[in-house]
C-alpha cells in the first residue's frame, strides 16, 4: 500500500475527499503525514481528527525555501512516504523535494492546464469568458503548473453562473477526481 504525504495550505477538503476514499475503500493508500505551511489552516483540524501525523510550519522562520524544504524531506523520510499529495498547497515546490521525489509529486489544478495556471485559475476562466474550464491532475516540475499532466475533466460554464457557483462545481469535480486518480497511480495504472 502507497504511503502518501498530503501538503495543503487552507480548508482541506480535497484532503478530506482523499481521506474519505480511503475509508470507503477506492482509494488503496495511507496518509501517514499532512505537511502544512499555515498554523491557522483548517487542515490541520482535519487532520487531528484522522489522528494522522502532522508537520506544520511558518516559512518566515527559515532562512530560505531550502531550510524548511530540507526539514519537510526528513519528515518525509521519517514517514517512509511514497508520494507527496499536493491538496491547496499555495506554494512552489523547489529543488530540495523535486530531486527527491521527481515524477511522485501530485498536483490538482482548478483549470484545462495550460489555461490558467497560477493563482485564481477559477477566477481566470471565469473573467476570460470562456465556456467551459475544469480540472487537470499533473506531475509538478519546477514550474508553476507546467508538469506533465497525468487526467483532465471539463467542467461546463453555464450561462447565470457566478464565480461561487463555478467554483463549487470544479470542487465537486477535484473531489470526485483526485482519489480515482491517485488510485490508479498507486496501482502503477498511469504512469
Amino acid at each position: 500500500m502507497k504511503r502518501l504525504a498530503v501538503f495543503a495550505s487552507g480548508n482541506g477538503s480535497n484532503f478530506q475527499s482523499i481521506t474519505d476514499a480511503i475509508k470507503s475503500g477506492t482509494l488503496e493508500a495511507e496518509i501517514c503525514l499532512v505537511v502544512c505551511d499555515r498554523e491557522d489552516a483548517y487542515v490541520l483540524e482535519r487532520a487531528k481528527l484522522e489522528n494522522i501525523n502532522l508537520f506544520s510550519f511558518s516559512p518566515k522562520n527559515y532562512a530560505n525555501k531550502a531550510e524548511f524544504e530540507t526539514e519537510i524531506l526528513e519528515k518525509l523520510r521519517q514517514h517512509d512516504v511514497d508520494f507527496i499529495i499536493l491538496a491547496g498547497y499555495m506554494r512552489l515546490i523547489g529543488p530540495t523535494l523535486l530531486q527527491k521525489y521527481s515524477q511522485r509529486i501530485v498536483n490538482i489544478h482548478p483549470s484545462l492546464l495550460p489555461s490558467f495556471p497560477g493563482k485564481d485559475a477559477i477566477g481566470q476562466a471565469f473573467d476570460a469568458g470562456v465556456k467551459e474550464t475544469g480540472v487537470t491532475v499533473h506531475y509538478v516540475d519546477d514550474g508553476m503548473d507546467t508538469g506533465p499532466i497525468i487526467a483532465q475533466k471539463t467542467v461546463p460554464i453555464l450561462d447565470g453562473d457566478t464565480k461561487d457557483i463555478l467554483q463549487k462545481r470544479i470542487q465537486e469535480t477535484e473531489h470526485d477526481m483526485y482519489p480515482s486518480v491517485l488510485q490508479q497511480l498507486c496501482q502503477k495504472k498511469l504512469t
